[in-house]
């Protein structure tokens, strides 16, 4: 059933009854933080039941004891769902904004048996840019727990274990930050906040970098000799000739929506591109914008759009003053650009040189109905293509493949899928099933592209390219054995998402292999297309290291040190019980000097440096020196990770400072400075309060 935009199943279970919604609206006003803002709720269940955890390190589990003192946000999702998608910024902005006070773990409840996978999911977690936790729940037992019955649906459990309630949908962040803000000052006041900051081990730090990264869509040019290739997760557009030899990249690769000049343009996830004489249109899918790209001129410029996501189902208006929900793809026929507008399950138009944009097909209800253009549903439209006369849809959440008449008076038809059954059910009909028209099953198909009287399309979570005869509506596999992999001989795929026509070649945005393909319709011969000299982006310096600390840094009396070019230090990095040193992340040091000091190099003060791991509870580190005798008052910051040993897989971010007075001579002998080991931080994880328990 699809209620409001959200997908739902079944009812939920007794803990599923308790929306925030309703709990919130007065308790910032009625309670003050003595007073606990939602008393008697029951224990949160357990997170037993899942069959893999990811974001973590690796064969470890989280046990909601271990994060006892934390405010806790579940996050049921499901990768295909554009709901689930539009919920991420909100996560994102919360986990920064509570850093200290917040964990967040996605639950991914599957719809789609290729969801259920765990390393599909890794794969998910790497191109949406996802930084917290992962449980695979692939038999929905977590989901059954909690009483959760729509994709997205979020919890919280407060920082004694207990559940708060949930809440279903998208645009709820403004709700979850009052909650825990809520949740935070009621357990700061009671003294059973842990503000110790968490690590996990991400996923991303395994990946290796490559030219393209995650490509969705691919565009060939036969004319122009041209191929446009959307390299989603390098917020860039490649462009080569028809062979992969490397013209031009348009956007620097940074996340944005900067105009200008090719080089200083920045674009958020691009998805699929349609050219227009000298122009190329791209669908700014994160930034929920249509850009223009003058590809004379070589400059980026804003078609439609606010920047912002549209929170609700908008008719159109003024090209600048109309937000647009997440476009995804992108077709031209006769002066008028379509655009499969995925959020809101819609087709909308704009007629080039007015000021005009807005819905062309659709009610916003997701589902897959024939109909009339006004009265006609569809379900998460990813990819178009036209014959000149008609639209060509890739429906992926009702995995069907739609026909959409263009002309007045015009409708939509399902050429191949399950529609029009009761009550959504359409939704849920998916396999991998070559047949003719309603027969045919596909899974979460994001790619179409027209050719001669046939289609050509991505059945991405099928791994496989099918081609469908428009006049028989007889879909058959054409290439991809239905499992995934890499390979050109046999034809493997992962997830491609994207396809295009050159004259007898196509091209094939392999997504999830981050590469593109080419296959000779003559011959049927699949090839990987090779982009010599294409670089990925260069990477900005992600710092998830606090040498700030807390408390007072360890004081360590007057040393005396040779006034030479360097001194090293021996550092000795207390560990909790029942945790190890993280080996997969860095022990990072900062030195700061006092005012007016002559002997410590000024060049590498108040720089974080790497320090290299010395055995299982120390690092060395060293320092330059000016050569000058003097003294000085030198504060070492070391931060650094520790996980729970075990299967646990929580890991911390702990920081401890020292204080060193040294005294530099020309005839001491002494090159080194042994800092004494700090008192170990004691582990709260798993301890419940010895207060007297506030309802």
């Amino acid at each position: 059933m699809v209620v409001g935009g959200v997908l739902m199943l079944g009812r939920g279970g007794p803990l599923g009854n308790n929306d925030l919604l309703a709990q919130a609206a007065d308790k910032g006003k009625k309670k003050g933080a003595t007073e606990n803002p939602f008393p008697n709720r029951p224990p949160a269940p357990s997170l037993d039941g899942g069959i893999g955890w990811l974001n973590i390190n690796p064969g470890s589990e989280i046990n909601l004891k271990d994060l006892r003192g934390k405010v806790v946000l579940l996050d049921f999702w499901t990768y295909c769902c554009i709901n689930c998608m539009h919920v991420l910024p909100d996560l994102k902005y919360l986990e920064k904004k509570y850093s200290k006070e917040l964990v967040v773990i996605g639950v991914h409840s599957a719809k789609f048996d290729n969801e259920k996978d765990t390393e599909a999911i890794r794969r998910a977690i790497l191109r949406y840019e996802i930084e917290h936790p992962v449980i695979n729940d692939a038999n929905m037992t977590v989901w059954r727990k909690f009483g959760a019955n729509s994709w997205p649906t979020q919890v919280l459990i407060d920082p004694e274990g207990r559940y708060v309630g949930q809440q279903p949908g998208e645009g709820n962040r403004e709700l979850f930050d009052k909650v825990i803000g809520l949740l935070i000052d009621f357990h700061k006041k009671k003294g059973t906040l842990d503000t110790s900051p968490v690590r996990f081990d991400l996923e991303s730090n395994r990946l290796k970098s490559s030219p393209l990264k995650f490509p969705g869509k691919v565009l060939a040019d036969v004319p122009g000799k041209r191929l446009f290739i959307t390299d989603t997760n390098h917020n860039r557009i490649v462009v080569t000739n028809l062979s992969g030899s490397l013209l031009e990249t348009i956007g620097s690769g940074a996340i944005g929506r900067k105009n200008g000049r090719y080089p200083a343009a920045t674009f958020d996830h691009p998805q699929g591109t349609a050219l227009v004489g000298d122009e190329l249109y791209v669908a700014d899918t994160e930034n929920h914008m249509i850009r223009v790209v003058d590809l004379k001129k070589k400059t980026v410029r804003n078609l439609a759009g606010t920047g912002s996501q549209a929170r609700f189902r908008a008719d159109g208006g003024s090209l600048a003053k109309t937000a647009l929900n997440s476009p995804w793809a992108l077709s031209h026929i006769k002066g008028t650009l379509y655009i499969a507008m995925a959020g809101p399950h819609q087709l909308w138009s704009h007629k080039l040189g007015t000021d005009r944009i807005g819905v062309f097909a659709g009610t916003g209800r997701e589902d897959i109905t024939d109909g009339p253009l006004d009265r006609c549903a569809l379900a998460q439209p990813s990819s178009l293509a036209t014959d000149g006369t008609h639209l060509f849809v890739a429906d992926s959440e009702g995995s069907a493949i739609r026909q959409v008449d263009t002309r007045a008076g015009g409708s939509v038809k399902t050429v191949v899928g399950a529609h029009d059954l009761f009550r959504g059910r359409a939704l849920f009909e998916f396999g991998d099933i070559d047949g003719i028209g309603d027969k045919v099953r596909l899974q979460h198909p994001l790619g179409v592209a027209f050719h001669k009287g046939s289609l050509y399309v991505a059945d991405s979570y099928n791994h496989k390219i099918k081609k469908v005869d428009l006049k028989t509506r007889k879909s058959t596999t054409f290439l991809g054995s239905g499992k995934r992999g890499v390979t050109v001989k046999p034809a493997r795929f992962a997830e491609p998402g994207g396809v295009s026509i050159g004259g007898d070649t196509l091209y094939i945005a392999d997504t999830n292999n981050h590469r593109i393909c080419t296959v000779d319709l003559k011959t049927g011969t699949l090839a990987q297309l090779k982009i010599a000299g294409l670089k990925p982006p260069a990477p900005s310096a992600a710092d998830h290291s606090d040498l700030a600390g807390s408390g007072q840094p360890v004081a360590v009396p007057n040393q005396t040190i040779q006034a030479g070019k360097a001194v090293s230090l021996s550092i000795p990095l207390a560990i909790p019980a029942g945790f190890k040193l993280n080996p997969r992340a860095s022990i990072i040091y900062r030195a700061m000097g006092n005012k007016g000091q002559q002997v410590i190099d000024s060049g590498g003060l108040g720089k974080r440096r790497k320090a290299t791991p010395a055995g299982n509870a120390g690092a060395t580190a060293s320092l330059a020196l000016t050569g000058k005798p003097g003294q000085a008052v030198v504060e070492v910051a070391v931060s650094y990770q520790v996980c729970r040993d075990g299967k646990g897989g929580l890991c911390k971010l702990l920081t401890t400072r020292w204080k060193v007075q040294v005294t530099a001579t020309a005839d001491s002998k002494t090159t080194s400075l042994k800092l004494p080991a700090a008192p170990k931080p004691a582990s709260k994880t798993g301890r419940k309060s010895r207060k007297k328990k506030t309802k």
